[in-house]
């Protein structure tokens, strides 16, 4: 089910354009003390200040952006992967048992998944019709930044991701610096760490507009093209430093700034906007799991089998991506066709349609076709003029339509 959304969301993609993806992982809360996969993990919307543990289920979900215009892209998901930890031996469990234990833990990482997943999404673009020419490109945040996926990488994929501030980078080795004897020098001198990169006055910032949400920023930032990180192995590097933004609370407050970002991509070359404007959209799948969570009830299912508690979560998933990309090619980012918002509703227009007003249209079609109306769109036949109207079968249809939108 996923593949039909990977493959509509390719379709859209001009030739040779690349396909921009995003991973992350999400829990879904389940109380049930037998429920396979529920573990206690550690509680994402918790304070900085206090770790919090809750039970639920672990999920790896990959986001394909949709094209869009400038500031209004939108990301569906294209799989949506159960990853469990597995449960802890008891006292009395058995040398063999701990072994096991051991092996099954490690083969569970979630960065290992991640690199599985990369892996299997590059094997099925290749299968699509015109997928070999496209690059995909992954964005992922600083969980994901480690040696176990930047060392899996496959062919014809750029990976963007973010990195400490106290990372130990290197150049390339000079002709200088390499050895007449012995192994062949891999790395050179040491690079400053980003942080000391970002403060340093040795390069200047470039400044870029970026238009995000239907809101123009400008962003500074510094780019450094080749660089070595012992993380990666002998994969060159790029990294790009983006200045704080600040920001006020309030008209007539402080002046306060955000945190700096510090990205590194596996391509030297790529343009720095390519670069942050998919490491922008990664924020989406956030809107993602809301969205499945609020308004699908993603996980809310009383399953208890091993299979249902894997499969009936990712069907909802898939059923969202399918809602997105219909609606994307039904309305675009226009609201014409839509049900009409309500008057307590806000009147300010986003850039795009929320995923609300797709469910209200679709709730809306199918209660309509179950009363027998079947004008929704414009292209509604236009009556006779010498033959009066038809009397409505059901007055009330359109009253219940909306009401259940």
């Amino acid at each position: 089910m996923f593949s039909v959304v990977r493959r509509a969301i390719a379709d859209e993609l001009p030739a040779g354009a690349p396909f921009r993806a995003v991973i992350d992982d999400t829990l879904l809360r389940r109380s049930g003390l037998h429920t396979p996969g529920v573990a206690w993990r550690r509680d994402p919307l918790g304070p900085r200040f206090q770790t919090n543990f809750v039970r639920a289920q672990r999920f790896l979900q990959i986001s394909a952006a949709m094209p869009g215009k400038e500031g209004a892209f939108r990301l569906a998901p294209i799989a949506f992967l159960h990853a469990p930890t597995p449960p802890k031996p008891g006292r009395q469990a058995t040398d063999a048992d701990r072994t096991q234990y051991r092996l099954d833990a490690s083969s569970s990482r979630l960065s290992l998944r991640a690199a599985q997943q990369m892996i299997l999404l590059r094997q099925s673009l290749d299968l699509d019709p015109g997928g070999r020419n496209r690059t995909l490109l992954l964005a992922f945040d600083g969980g994901f930044t480690n040696s176990t996926v930047l060392k899996q990488i496959p062919p014809h994929t750029v990976c963007i991701g973010r990195i400490r501030k106290d990372a130990n980078l290197c150049f390339p080795p000079d002709s200088d610096q390499r050895k007449a004897q012995g192994r062949r020098l891999v790395y050179g001198a040491a690079a400053p760490t980003p942080d000391q990169f970002r403060s340093s006055d040795s390069q200047p910032w470039e400044t870029m507009t970026f238009v995000h949400s239907g809101i123009s920023h400008t962003l500074c930032y510094k780019r450094i093209p080749h660089l070595l990180w012992r993380t990666t192995g002998a994969q060159l590097l790029q990294l790009i430093v983006i200045r704080p933004l600040a920001y006020r609370l309030r008209k007539g407050s402080k002046l306060l700034y955000r945190d700096p970002a510090f990205l590194i991509c596996t391509d030297p070359e790529l343009d720095p906007r390519t670069i942050i404007e998919s490491y922008f959209q990664r924020w989406d799948i956030e809107v993602n799991f809301r969205d499945e969570k609020t308004l699908l009830g993603v996980g809310q299912a009383q399953v208890r089998a091993e299979t249902s508690v894997e499969s009936a979560p990712a069907l909802t998933v898939a059923a969202y991506g399918m809602l997105l990309v219909a609606g994307q090619r039904a309305f675009g980012h226009s609201s014409e066709g839509l049900l009409p918002q309500p008057k307590w509703a806000a009147s300010s227009k986003g850039p795009r349609n929320s995923t609300q007003q797709l469910l209200h249209n679709l709730r809306a079609e199918v209660w309509g076709r179950g009363l027998g109306i079947d004008s929704f769109s414009g292209f509604a036949s236009k009556p006779p003029a010498d033959r009066k109207p038809e009397k409505y079968s059901f007055p009330i249809a359109s009253a219940v339509c909306y009401a259940n939108g």
